[in-house]
Parts: C-alpha cells; sequence; structure tokens
C-alpha cells in the first residue's frame, strides 16, 4: 500500500452530475412551453432554472460535506454501536435510526445489513428492525432544512471554513466541516426558495400544485423524481423549497412525501442486482414496508394533516403565501418523520412474519460451493464510509484467522504421522489464505486513498500488517512444517508417543496464542491481546522444558535418534516462530495506557 493520507477526488462517488444536467435539460427543453402558458408574465426560466438547479446542487453538496464531517466526528462510537445490532429488535431500531443520521445514508446502511446477514451474523427479522430506523434516519435531513435560518447560512459557511483552515485537530477541522455543510444547505434551500418566488404569481403552476394535493398525482410525481435522483432528501429539499414560498400545501407536500419514500426504495433495489438471496430479501424487505405503510395511509391523509397541523407551529396572524410558507415546511417535515416512526412502531413486532414472507417470496437456491473462496465483509460501497469500511476489515480477518487456526490444528498430526497425500492436502490448505489476504490488502490499499484521520490511518496500518502476519504464518506451514513432514517419511523417522506428547503440550498453547490474536484484531479486543502478552513467560518455561526434554532424548540408545532429534526440534521451532507471529498480532491492539512490557529481543 503506497499512500495512506493522501486525498483522492474520485474517493467519494457523487450523482450530481448525473441528474442535475438531466435536469437542466428537461428545464430548457420545457421552457418554450412554459413562456407560451405564461401569457406574456415577465418570468426569466433560465435565471430560475439556474437557481433551482445550482440550489440544488449546493444544498446536495451541503449535505454530502456535513455527513462526511459527522462519519469523521463519530467514527469510532458508530462501529461500537454496530457491534450490538443483533442483541434485540429495539435496538436495531435505535441503531439503524443513529448510524443513518450520522452517514445521512440509508443505502450504506442497507448495504452493511446485506452483509451482516449474508454472513449470518444476524437474522433477517433482527435486519427488519435496523431497516426500519434507517427509514426514521433518513427524516432528519427534512427536519433540519425546514429551519428558517437561510439569512444565516453565509455565516455558517463562514465559521466552517474558519475552522477547517485554521484548526490545528483533526476534530476541530471534522467540527468545521459540519458547520460549513450546514451552512451550504441552508444556502442552498434559499438559493432554491427565491428563484422559485416568481410562481407565486404563475398561474399554470399553481393549477399544477392543486394537482399534486391530489394523492395519486403527488406520489406518483415524486416516486418518479426520486428513483431517477436516487436520493430522498433530494426530493424533500425541492419539496420544502416549495414550501417556504407558499407553492404547496399540507396534502400535497404529505403526497410528495410518501411518494419521496416508495422512490428510495430504487436505491435498494439496484443494490440488490446479482447479490446473493439475502441481499435481495433486504430490498423486499425496504419495498414491502414503504409500499403497504403508503397503501395505509394514503386514505387518511386529510385526518393525518390536521393531525399534523396541530403538533405544528401556527402563525394564525399571517394570510395567503406568507401563512404557508410560515407553516408549511415544519409541517410537512413533521409529517415524513411522524409517517416513518408510524411504519417503525407498526411493522416492528411482525418482524419475524415479515422475514418469513420475504423468505417466502425470495426462497433459497440449491447450495453450490464456490470454486474459489472470495470475501464476505469486504464490500465497494462501505468505502466512503471508512470506519464501516475498516470493520469489515476486521470481519474478513477473523475469516482468514480462521483459516490459519483449522490449518495450525490439522499441522501437529500430519507432520507427526501423516501420510504424503496428508501433508499435500495441509499444503494445500494455504492457498484460500492467500487468496483473502490479497483481497484484505487491495481492500486497505483502496481505504488509504481517502482522507484518513490518525487514528484511522493507524488502524489501516495494523490491519495491514495482521494480514501480512497471518499469511505468514500459513506460509510457516505450507513450507517448514510441510517439508519436514516429507524428511520424517523419507528418512523413516518415528516419533515416540512420550515426545509426540511433549510436542502437543507445546502446540496447544501456541493454538491458544492464535486464538486469542485472531480475536483481538478480528474484535478489537484489547484483552484478548493482554492475554497472549501474558503467556509470554509461561511459554519460555515450556519452551525450556521441552528443550532439557529433547537434549535428554539425544542421548538415548535409540534407532536414527540423531536424524528423529533433528525433526523433533524443527518442529518445535517452527511452532515457535507461529508463536512470535501471534505476538506481533497482538501487539497491534495493546493499549499504551496498559502497563509496559520489559524490552525483549528482536523477534
Amino acid at each position: 500500500m503506497k499512500t495512506i493520507h493522501p486525498s483522492n477526488p474520485g474517493a467519494h462517488r457523487t450523482r450530481l452530475p448525473v441528474f442535475l444536467v438531466m435536469g437542466i435539460l428537461a428545464w430548457f427543453a420545457a421552457t418554450p412551453a412554459l413562456a407560451a402558458a405564461a401569457g406574456g408574465k415577465e418570468i426569466s426560466w433560465a435565471t430560475m432554472g439556474m437557481e433551482l438547479f445550482g440550489g440544488l446542487a449546493v444544498f446536495l453538496f451541503g449535505m454530502e460535506q456535513m455527513a462526511e464531517a459527522l462519519k469523521r466526528v463519530a467514527g469510532n462510537r458508530m462501529k461500537t454501536v454496530l457491534g450490538k445490532l443483533t442483541t434485540s429488535r429495539i435496538t436495531g431500531l435505535i441503531t439503524g435510526t443513529f448510524v443513518t443520521a450520522i452517514i445521512q445514508s440509508s443505502s450504506v446502511t442497507t448495504v452493511m445489513l446485506v452483509g451482516f446477514v449474508t454472513a449470518g451474523l444476524m437474522s433477517l427479522s433482527q435486519a427488519i428492525g435496523v431497516i426500519l430506523g434507517a427509514d426514521i434516519g433518513t427524516t432528519i435531513t427534512a427536519q433540519i432544512v425546514a429551519f428558517k435560518v437561510t439569512k444565516y447560512a453565509l455565516l455558517l459557511v463562514a465559521l466552517g471554513f474558519l475552522l477547517i483552515f485554521t484548526g490545528k485537530r483533526d476534530t476541530a477541522k471534522a467540527y468545521g466541516g459540519l458547520i460549513m455543510g450546514l451552512g451550504l444547505i441552508f444556502f442552498g434551500m434559499g438559493i432554491m426558495s427565491e428563484g422559485m418566488k416568481p410562481l407565486r404569481s404563475y398561474e399554470p403552476f399553481i393549477n399544477l400544485m392543486q394537482d399534486v394535493s391530489s394523492p395519486i398525482v403527488g406520489i406518483l410525481i415524486a416516486t418518479a423524481f426520486t428513483g431517477l435522483v436516487q436520493s430522498s432528501s433530494a426530493t424533500m429539499g425541492v419539496v420544502i423549497a416549495l414550501a417556504l414560498q407558499g407553492l404547496v400545501t399540507l396534502e400535497g407536500g404529505i403526497a410528495l412525501a410518501l411518494g419521496a419514500n416508495i422512490g428510495t426504495c430504487a436505491t435498494a433495489g439496484l443494490a440488490a442486482i446479482g447479490k446473493p438471496r439475502e441481499a435481495v430479501r433486504v430490498a423486499v424487505a425496504h419495498v414491502t414496508f414503504k409500499v403497504v405503510g403508503v397503501l395505509l395511509i394514503v386514505w387518511f391523509i386529510p385526518p393525518f394533516a390536521e393531525f399534523v397541523r396541530s403538533i405544528s407551529p401556527a402563525y394564525p396572524e399571517l394570510t395567503g403565501f406568507e401563512q404557508l410558507a410560515a407553516e408549511t415546511p415544519r409541517q410537512i417535515a413533521n409529517a415524513h418523520t411522524i409517517f416513518n416512526i408510524g411504519i417503525a412502531f407498526l411493522f416492528l413486532p411482525l418482524a419475524g412474519l415479515f422475514a418469513r414472507f420475504c423468505e417466502w417470496v425470495v426462497p433459497d437456491r440449491p447450495a453450490v460451493e464456490p470454486l474459489v473462496i472470495r470475501p464476505k465483509y469486504l464490500d465497494p460501497e462501505l468505502l466512503p464510509t471508512v470506519p464501516l469500511a475498516i470493520d469489515g476489515v476486521r470481519r474478513e480477518i477473523g475469516r482468514i484467522g480462521g483459516l490459519t487456526q483449522r490449518m495450525l490444528d490439522v499441522a501437529l498430526p500430519t507432520v507427526i504421522s501423516g501420510t504424503r497425500e496428508d501433508l499435500a492436502a495441509l499444503a494445500a490448505l494455504d492457498t484460500d489464505i492467500d487468496i483473502l489476504h490479497g483481497h484484505i490488502v487491495e481492500y486497505l490499499a483502496k481505504i488509504g486513498t481517502a482522507k484518513l484521520s490518525a487514528e484511522d490511518s493507524k488502524q489501516v496500518l495494523d490491519l495491514l500488517q495482521v494480514a501480512n502476519y497471518l499469511e505468514q504464518i500459513g506460509d510457516v506451514i505450507e513450507t517448514n512444517v510441510v517439508r519436514i513432514g516429507y524428511q520424517r517419511i523419507e528418512e523413516d523417522v518415528v516419533v515416540s508417543e512420550s515426545t509426540a506428547a511433549v510436542i502437543r503440550r507445546y502446540h496447544a498453547e501456541v493454538a491458544k496464542a492464535l486464538d486469542a490474536a485472531v480475536k483481538a484484531a478480528s474484535e478489537d479486543d484489547p484483552a484478548a491481546a493482554l492475554a497472549v502478552k501474558h503467556m509470554k513467560k509461561s511459554m519460555a518455561q515450556l519452551a525450556e522444558e521441552t528443550a532439557r526434554y529433547q537434549v535428554g532424548r539425544l542421548v538415548t540408545d535409540e534407532p536414527n535418534r540423531l536424524k528423529t532429534f533433528t525433526r523433533e526440534m524443527e518442529i518445535i521451532e517452527s511452532l515457535s516462530r507461529i508463536y512470535r507471529l501471534c505476538r506481533k498480532i497482538a501487539r497491534t491492539e495493546w493499549r499504551d495506557d496498559e502497563a509496559p512490557e520489559v524490552p525483549e529481543a528482536a523477534e
């Protein structure tokens, strides 16, 4: 891996150019017809188009900026929360809300769930709780933009800029990015809102907004727009911008919000194409919740609107457009949030039933073992969210560690008494380790192209070392141990039962160290790392006892004694080398606040 710190402009993908270009082209294509319908009224459609789509670009860029800053600020805490996903459905609901509110993307949360369900780390019914929480988390954006603080937007941009360029710590810079992103969101909203102000007097547009108040029309328009841009936040931003000018009623805003909820399922559907059946089930669950929820509420939009009005701020002293502009943005944001919270509490108790429904709709295919092992947790979709990507690497290291543990378990009986076929099979086990090692190194290199904090950069380097050490353990067994086995057969060496018992004792301690080292690296567990650290003295004593035993065996009068002694000592030395590699793995998780270790010779 060449580089860790440099920022790569292509590392953070964005859909802005695609749909903005499409939208601008559509706007100018419609300009002649709109101008003709205006009946001679002076409306600059080109200026309005630039303000609308330019404001939308600033709005979405601000969202991305704020999300990146939040991920840097809350990254490690977010990873800790993710470790508790499977405790209960309620915990999953809360976690899904929290994580999605931070990363500002239900798509990333869904991708993460796909990996967990596929790996068997959580059931589909547990994942459903997180999906419902993610839907609540996405409403945070609408709540933020509903605040009427656009006149302070540039002040927030300036403050954020100041923190970014004068802050000496990564945390200060992250908070600067958060404040600046928030300011850009409000600034973009202000541009869109002001750009659409002339439409207050444009009769055809007013008639169109009255049609949008019809639930079917509003839902279809918002579904199509959200499916096109793959961002419900973009749709809600435009809707609230319209509401800030009093151009949309609460009923129309609710219909558009319902359509945005259905349209956002397109992202999950596209993400599931070509993925395992578990991924498809997650997408089916997401679509089912949204569609069923919309079908349940669409018949009750008027009373639902009255309920939202009753709990939202009101300005009875205003009238007409001014009253709508003052009241409707917050009402629409509240309706959007209440709808998703209602779906969550309605469907959460039925999670098991929905899971069985999804399994019935998407049944399992006949199991087929892949010819070549493939990584489970190294999902490219998680790369923009560095803490989640690092967590995926740790889980993949758990897999390569499991393969290494299995290889070590088989190694001792094979080298002592196995046939040539057994030795060849033992050597072949290293192939899967090498393949996964290559994938992990490549994935860590991709993480390293992002702009990382000092802590994330250290984790990337530590995990790269861990992967290398595990691969080296596999190589020690494949080359050294297997070679010893072949020499044993060629030299007709027979290891006595008493000697085999001594070597097994030493092997058992090394296996214990490897288990703890893998746990330390894969679960970020310093206690397991310290367990390996504290084995140093006992392992040294055991090695000394084994050496004394072997020296005593050397002077016995047995046939082929010298060759037998040589092979037995080579086995022990190979196990000692594996233990030293285990210590190196565990050292990456030792904490600075632990008692320092007496310096040792270079391993």
